[in-house]
Order: structure tokens, then sequence, then C-alpha cells
């Protein structure tokens, strides 16, 4: 018989916590300037002013750059600029060189696209794998998408006489910059207009290391030109006179003044604004896949996302074991660095969001809904707010109408198909909607029936160059992306 004892084993708590190590991206590789000035008529320039202003990482509160602040004089170069290259180089480029161009714009973006998805996450506060996976592969597709469109405008619109509009004036939001940046600038291109762009205050990094890749592919000076700036500056974008077309994604309020200020003046304009978008799950949908999506839905990139499916419709008899599923899967999600490849909810943009946050949050507790929040604990440092949902609210609750723009989403309950329209389409915005169930016929009757721009049927939140996005109502009018995208910049005659 063996002599040797056996140690005594504790058997495995298969149920206990699983903790992630952290696994944060390297940020080695990334050369951030201390100070970043205006890149106008293919130089970078300092602002007429002097003035610069700092931009920080939300999720450290740290300062990483000073950047230019451009005044009406800045804009009013950038605009002569680009009125000059537009007619003494870029309308006069064959379409097919233009293409290369842009081209080779996107062939940098791929090969910088460690660097502007670590800067994207540092100065957004997105997660690395959205910003490594989602955000900069997109961008990059836009141009490549639109590079191949430069020199088919003909086959584009068939039996129609198309040119270019001229200049070309463009303001982004801080929820996808380098992302938006792209749906502007590369159809804008393809169509063979020149641009000046100002990308948002809170996240103008990825727009200033976009200005290096485009000075280094050698485009003519003054074909794209990118200004930093506050409000000011692209109200002067806005109502300069010698600018043909504007282009706006933002909040539904500066999109109504934008649209007021180009009243009259002959401008084209297009405006991607605010959304307070319908999620719709039947009992016969696919429940686990459905989870996931809601989740997808409104946590992606924090809830900054105009078209996330923040209002949520369950039908009665799964209400309960959706919701059961959707509060475990809440408790499973990591909010942290965003750096780290295991976060899957980062830092909300700025301080004046979280803000935003915790009011409407207090709004939803006031008005009577019950709500519920992940456990998790969040960072001491750092703009955090923990996945949170609400549960028995109510159709004229203001959080239920008013957009969020955070990681906190409302549920509701319904019986029948003619209930849920009603509900869905109950509010003032139109941007998208997403359709959870078996039945492909119930698909088609539902898209024929909603008021959105874009519905997604059993996913959300896919995006491609090829298909268009916009909305209805107070989301705005114009579509970005596709055909339509390209159609928007330019003048098209029978």
């Amino acid at each position: 018989m063996s002599k040797h004892k056996h140690k005594k084993t504790e058997a495995f708590d298969f149920n206990g916590g699983w903790d992630y190590s952290p696994s944060p991206e390297s940020t080695g590789h990334v050369k951030l300037k201390e100070r970043y000035d205006l890149y106008i008529d293919g130089e970078f320039v300092a602002p007429n002013s002097g003035k610069y202003f700092q931009t920080t990482n939300p999720a450290t509160e740290k300062v990483l750059a000073e950047v230019a602040h451009a005044d009406e004089s800045d804009v009013d170069k950038a605009v002569k600029a680009a009125r000059k290259a537009y007619e003494n180089v870029w309308s006069k480029l064959s379409a097919k060189e233009r293409g290369k161009y842009i081209y080779r714009i996107a062939r940098l973006m791929q090969e910088k696209a460690r660097e502007l998805a670590v800067v994207e996450t540092l100065d957004a506060g997105k997660t690395i794998r959205e910003s490594r996976d989602v955000d900069v592969p997109l961008a990059c597709n836009h141009f490549f998408y639109y590079a191949g469109w430069a020199d088919k405008l003909e086959y584009a619109f068939p039996n129609r006489n198309v040119s270019a509009l001229g200049v070309t004036g463009q303001i982004i939001p801080w929820n996808f910059p380098l992302l938006m940046a792209a749906w502007k600038i590369a159809p804008a291109l393809a169509a063979g207009n020149t641009v000046v762009l100002k990308p948002a205050e809170t996240t103008p990094l990825t727009a200033m290391l976009l200005a290096e890749i485009i000075h280094e592919s050698g485009l003519p000076a003054g074909v794209v030109n990118i200004l930093t700036g506050y409000g000011d500056t692209g109200a002067a974008i806005v109502n300069h006179p010698d600018i043909n077309k504007i282009a706006f994604t933002g909040s539904t309020n500066v999109g109504k003044i934008i649209q007021k200020a180009v009243a009259g003046t002959g401008k084209k304009l297009t405006l991607e604004l605010g959304g307070k978008s319908a999620n719709i799950i039947f009992e016969d949908a696919p429940i686990d896949q459905a989870v996931e999506g809601i989740v997808n839905g409104i946590f992606f990139n924090q809830g900054h996302v105009c078209c996330a499916g923040s209002r949520l419709f369950v039908q009665e008899s799964v209400a309960d074991e959706v919701i059961q599923k959707l509060k475990d899967r809440l408790d499973t999600l990591y909010v942290g660095d965003p750096l780290d490849k295991n976060t899957d909810i980062g830092a909300i943009n700025s301080k004046e969001q979280l803000e935003t946050i915790r009011k409407y949050i207090k709004i939803g507790k006031d008005e009577g809904a019950s709500m519920y929040e992940s456990s998790c604990e969040l960072p001491k440092k750092g703009y955090f707010v923990r996945p949170t949902l609400f549960t028995d609210v109510a159709q004229s609750s203001r959080i239920a109408q008013e957009e969020i723009f955070g990681p906190v989403l409302t549920i509701q309950t319904f019986r029948t198909i003619d209930e849920v329209i009603q509900k869905a389409n109950n509010s003032p915005y139109g941007l998208a909607a997403g359709v959870w169930t078996d039945k492909g016929s119930r698909i088609f009757n539902m898209t024929s029936k909603l008021r959105a721009g874009v519905i997604w049927a059993n996913t959300y939140n896919k995006f491609d160059p090829t298909s268009p996005f916009g909305g209805y109502k107070e989301s705005g009018f114009g579509r970005e992306g596709g055909l339509q995208g390209l159609g928007a910049y330019l003048k098209i005659e029978r």
C-alpha cells in the first residue's frame, strides 16, 4: 500500500466571481504633440487670435494637448483657400486622379490604425475594442468606398447631369470623431468638392491626426482644411457667404439654429441630429440573441450614439424573462479604463455630459420609474456612470421622450403590433429602430409602418459605407453613406 498521503483539495466555486486580469493597450507608440495648430491651405498655422484650449482624457481628467481656437478670420482664410483649390486645382483634376488621392488617404489611415484607435480612446473615452474594431476600420472603409465612386458618377446617377457644389462646410460631433470626419470628407471629395471641417471641441485630436495623414498623402493644398474651435467657429463656417453646402451632425437644438441661418441663402444643407430609437422585442424573438442586441443597442459607446436603442419595447408574454436576463447581463459588464481590452463601457465624454446623464437618472426616479443599475465599482477618477435601466416607465415620461445620450435604457411593454407601432412612433425623433422576431413577414410589416430612417432586423448598430444613414422629423434630413450620401454633395440635374 502506498504510504503517500493525498492532500485534500477544496472544491472550485464555478459560480463565484470571474475577474479578468487587466489587459491595457500600450500607448508607447503614440506621440501626441503638446500643441496642435489649424490646418489651412496645406499648412499647419497658428490661429489668428493666438488662443488655444485644452483637450482632456475623460477617463483620467488629464490634459492631452492644447488645440488652436479658430476665429472668424481663420474661417475666412480657410474658405478662401478651399475656393482657390476648387477653382484652380481640384475641379480641373480628372475624377480618376481625385479617386487616387482618396484611396491614398484610406491606405495611410490603415497604416496608422493602431495609433488612431488609441488616440480616439484617449480623447473620447470610448473603449479600445470599439475604436480598434469599429470606428477606425469603418472610417477607412468610407474613404475606400467613395474613392471607388469618384470616377463613376455618371453610373451612380444615370441619365442625370451631375456636378460638384464647390466649397463645403462640415461640423462633426464628439461621439464618433474620426468616423464622422470620414463620413463627411470622403463623399465631398469624391463628388469633386473642397472642404472646411470643424471637429468637436472635446474630441479634436483624431481630426488633427487625419490632417497630418491628408498632408502626407500629397492632397493639393486647400482641398481639405481642418479648423478646431468652439461653437463660434462652427457658426462662422455656417454663416460664411462663400460656402455652398453645410453638413452638420450633432444636437437637434443646434441643427434648428443652423437651419434658420441657412434659410434663404441658397446653401445646400444636410442635418443628422438626435434620436430616441425604439428597440422592439416580439415574443417569438430569439431571446438570448435579443438581449445581446439590447445591450449593444444602448450601451455601445457608453450610449453616446444618436441612433441608440434607448427605448425598449417588450411583448408582455416574454417581458419578465427578457428583463431578468437583461439585469443579469448588466452585472457582467465591465465599466472602467477604456484602454483595457476587457472593458465593455468606457468613460463618459465630458463632465457636462456626465451631469446631463445624472440629471436624467434623477428625473426618472422622481417620475416614479423603477431603476436598476449594475453593481460594478466605478473608477475613482474620470467621468463614469453605471449602465442603468428603468422599468414602469410611462409613455409621457421625460426619460422616454427626451434624448439622454448615455447608458440609460427605458423599458415598456406591449400586447399588439398596432400598440407598439403607435408607441414607437410617438416620439419627436425618427432616426432608427430595431425589430426582433422570427417572422420575416412581421419584419417587413414593421419596417413599412415605423417612422424611422434606419431599421435593423434581429441585430442593432450595424453600419456599412454602402448603406445610407439618416432620419425623419427632429432627427434631421438628408442621408450619409451609400449613393444617397454621395448625392448630397452634388448638383443633380435632368
